[in-house]
């Protein structure tokens, strides 16, 4: 009990520290938006705008990142058995999908403005840009601590670092045209943007719908699980074996498991099952602490339908 104890809180203090920085690069990134978008109208900067919209797809993802913290915290109900843990699953996919449409966008004003490239002011240009690294670079640190805490606040994370490299693109393009006149640098630097926002909706789509879909989590070989179930003593074979994420540390298994008939007569099958339970909490990459065995006879199989096999 003491241990399940300081493991609620454990998580619980974790939830509420994730909870604080999301709010805090909340704020900063939302005062720096408001920043970018005078200047995005002031320089008429292509690269500008980019990390512009970028950033408001940030803001807006910060903030149902800091929701979805909340409502992970409410307990289970009646209809909701695991609670809301899947929400920031929800919420790393929404973000993936509004930055591809945000790439999207780049390419096709990059098309328009190649033909005919706006006169852009570097030094302006320079002064927002500036301006946007610092306040990501604080959002940044106030992050960094918890990125590996859960799939949400690694996303946060994310985002402002990708944020923080448009940054510094807008102030290279900023340079150039300042101190070369290379109105091209505009355009150079916007599709740069574009192209560090593509691969990291990729892989926040391809996380969030490996959890969705229940598949095996990637640190975990199901078939060492199998093979490590039936090494232990009576266990004679296991089948109809899943694993699969709910949310960041929540992790389940379900497994059949075929143990010596003389188990069920002589009282042992509890033995086995809490050696089970044991192994799966404690012996993989992953903690397996939901996981529910189902102890069978031998031939019991027979009667189970081919789903079960």
């Amino acid at each position: 009990m003491g241990a399940g104890h300081d493991h609620a809180h454990g998580a619980g203090a974790a939830r509420a520290s994730g909870r604080t920085r999301i709010a805090v690069a909340l704020g900063i990134t939302s005062a720096v938006l408001v920043a970018q978008v005078v200047g995005s109208i002031l320089t008429g900067s292509l690269a500008l705008l980019v990390d512009t919209v970028h950033m408001l797809t940030d803001v807006a993802g910060l903030a149902v990142a800091l929701v979805a913290q909340v409502l992970i915290a409410r307990p289970p109900t009646q209809r909701r058995t695991w609670g809301l843990v899947r929400v920031e699953v929800l919420a790393a996919a929404a973000q993936a999908a509004a930055l591809l449409v945000v790439a999207l966008v780049v390419v096709v004003e990059g098309i328009r403005r190649i033909a005919e490239p706006p006169e852009v002011p570097g030094g302006m240009l320079l002064v927002f840009g500036v301006v946007g690294l610092a306040g990501n670079a604080v959002s940044l640190v106030v992050l960094a601590g918890g990125r590996s805490d859960s799939l949400n606040l690694r996303a946060a994370f994310l985002e402002v670092l990708n944020d923080a490299i448009g940054s510094v693109a807008v102030i290279l393009a900023g340079l150039a045209i300042w101190l070369w006149g290379f109105q091209q640098a505009d355009l150079i630097a916007s599709a740069l943007v574009a192209a560090l926002i593509v691969p990291r909706a990729v892989v926040l789509l391809r996380d969030a719908g490996r959890i969705l879909l229940e598949s095996t989590p990637p640190q975990l070989d199901l078939s060492e699980v199998r093979r490590h179930l039936e090494e232990q003593e009576h266990v004679v074979a296991v089948h109809d074996l899943h694993a699969s994420t709910l949310g960041t540390g929540t992790h389940q298994l379900t497994a059949h498991v075929v143990i010596e008939e003389a188990c069920f007569r002589d009282g042992h099958a509890p033995r086995i099952l809490d050696a089970l339970q044991a192994c799966a909490a404690e012996h993989f990459p992953v903690a397996l602490e939901h996981a529910t065995f189902q102890l069978e006879p031998p031939g019991h199989a027979a009667h189970e339908g081919r789903t079960h096999a």
